[in-house]
């Protein structure tokens, strides 16, 4: 029996310490929810946790930021509706000031109003904005930009004789120009014809040389097409006569006023031959319609222009002519870009890049557009630099919609991951209440116990007392 060292009171003690301390975490945990309040509780758990964390609150940002970009390429898109709904106005007045029965004063009004539209298009580009920042108006800087090439409708008269190629900077149009053909130019019908008017009394396709080849004819068996039907000379007591096969005998004269303008002839072995009144001013040599098809495709290309000069150069060979268009080019400012950063690294992947085009007027091409000549042809040129505008804002208003369709889904899976990443980081560092419950009232039960063991061990030792009685 000894009294210098109450090994029971030590071992209760020690238990005691042992006990009350997992009481004292078991508290911790159940007061603050977290399985780990510092790094000795778990280190390899505590750097897993912070890494899932820093993930989490990068992705809950990266949400935000997404959302953010909804945001501003809805409000992008939402300006451009309207000015495509001006456009579209504009498209409107120009297919009525193209009308032949409007008067001066009449396209007059119709040009004000295109110009208020024009003006509210640049204001529309200037002042949309989000967050300080101009969506609309491009970016520092300016560029030059050629315009879209434009075949001033003469591509549509006859599809199978004329080709149009736009290019970068030069457009090319190929039109055939052959003797018979006939082509449409600024609105006018012109007939192609093989001579100069001061040669017509010996152009081949002239009505005196066709008319001169009929009345030439004094033998029987010859044959005259006029228009698909052949006529056949016969000799009725010297005079000349001419059959169908119809029952009706023609003379010389007779078949002679046949030949009138457009016309298709030929007379026994000679060439078919479309005829020409060349009085008339719809018939033109192939340079006459090299001119004029030259001088519409510099209207026709000069619409929304202001920088630079745009021509049309004309070159025949054989029945083709090819016109090689200089295209013109207007100044603009620089395409607004920016990045939405959509996700918790620095991995550039990350960033998803909204380009936006200056959508001023002089970045649609339809600045200074005039439609208020006394012809029509200025406003039915102008309907195609509007359909420029026009196929220019939905471009661009396509691509807002299939970024913002992207950020969509981008928001959907950030989310997801952040809800799945804090599943696992709860698992790792959250306190299970029902489990510390338990062990908090297993070690509560011990601490109890630990402290009336250790006052039983203190008192054990004073049976040496009963040894000095």
């Amino acid at each position: 029996m000894v009294v210098q060292h109450n090994l029971q009171a030590m071992n209760a003690n020690r238990m005691l310490n042992i006990t009350t301390n997992a009481q004292s975490k078991s508290t911790e945990k159940l007061s603050s929810g977290f399985k780990i309040n510092r790094a000795a509780d778990d280190a390899a758990g505590l750097s897993i946790s912070e890494k899932m964390r820093k993930q989490i609150r990068g992705l809950d940002q990266a949400s935000t930021n997404a959302e953010d970009g909804v945001s501003a390429v809805q409000t992008a898109e939402g300006a451009l509706n309207e000015v495509q709904s001006m456009l579209q106005r504009m498209n409107e007045l120009a297919v009525q000031a193209a009308n032949g029965t409007n008067s001066e004063s009449d396209r007059e009004a119709i040009q004000n109003e295109i110009a208020q539209l024009t003006t509210e298009i640049d204001r529309v580009a200037e002042t949309t904005k989000f967050n300080e920042t101009y969506l609309l108006k491009g970016t520092n800087g300016t560029q030059e930009n050629y315009l879209k090439g434009h075949d001033a409708g003469i591509a549509g008269t006859d599809p199978n004789n004329v080709t149009f190629v736009d290019g970068a900077d030069k457009a090319t149009l190929t039109v055939e120009l052959k003797a018979g053909k006939s082509v449409t130019i600024a609105g006018k019908e012109y007939n192609i014809t093989k001579d100069e008017k001061a040669n017509a009394d010996t152009a081949a396709d002239g009505l005196k040389v066709l008319k001169d080849a009929i009345g030439a004819i004094n033998a029987a068996g010859e044959t005259v097409v006029i228009n698909g039907t052949t006529y056949t000379s016969s000799l009725d007591n010297g005079t000349v006569k001419f059959d169908a096969g119809t029952g009706t005998i023609y003379s010389a004269g007779e078949l002679q006023e046949k030949v009138v303008d457009g016309a298709k002839i030929k007379v026994g072995s000679g060439n078919e031959e479309v005829a020409r009144d060349y009085t008339l001013a719809s018939n033109i040599t192939a340079d006459q319609a090299k001119e004029k098809i030259q001088t519409a495709l510099v209207q026709a290309n000069n619409i929304g222009v202001d920088t630079g000069t745009v021509s049309a150069t004309g070159t025949i060979d054989g029945d083709k002519c090819t016109f090689v268009i200089e295209k013109g080019k207007a100044t603009v400012a620089k395409n607004l870009s920016f990045a939405l950063h959509v996700g918790a690294d620095a991995d550039m992947s990350n960033k998803i890049t909204v380009d936006i085009a200056a959508m001023s007027a002089a970045g649609l091409g339809v600045q200074d557009l005039n439609v208020k000549d006394d012809s029509g042809m200025a406003a039915t040129y102008a309907i195609d630099a509007i359909a420029d505008a026009v196929a220019k804002v939905s471009a661009q208003r396509s691509a807002l919609g299939a970024i913002q369709n992207r950020l969509e889904h981008t928001i959907d899976n950030v989310d997801n991951v952040v809800e799945n990443t804090t599943a696992a980081e709860s698992r790792i560092r959250d306190t299970d209440m029902a489990k510390e419950m338990v062990t908090y009232s297993k070690n509560n039960i011990l601490a109890q116990a630990g402290q009336s063991m250790l006052a039983q061990a203190n008192q054990s030792t004073q049976g040496v007392l009963s040894l000095l009685g």
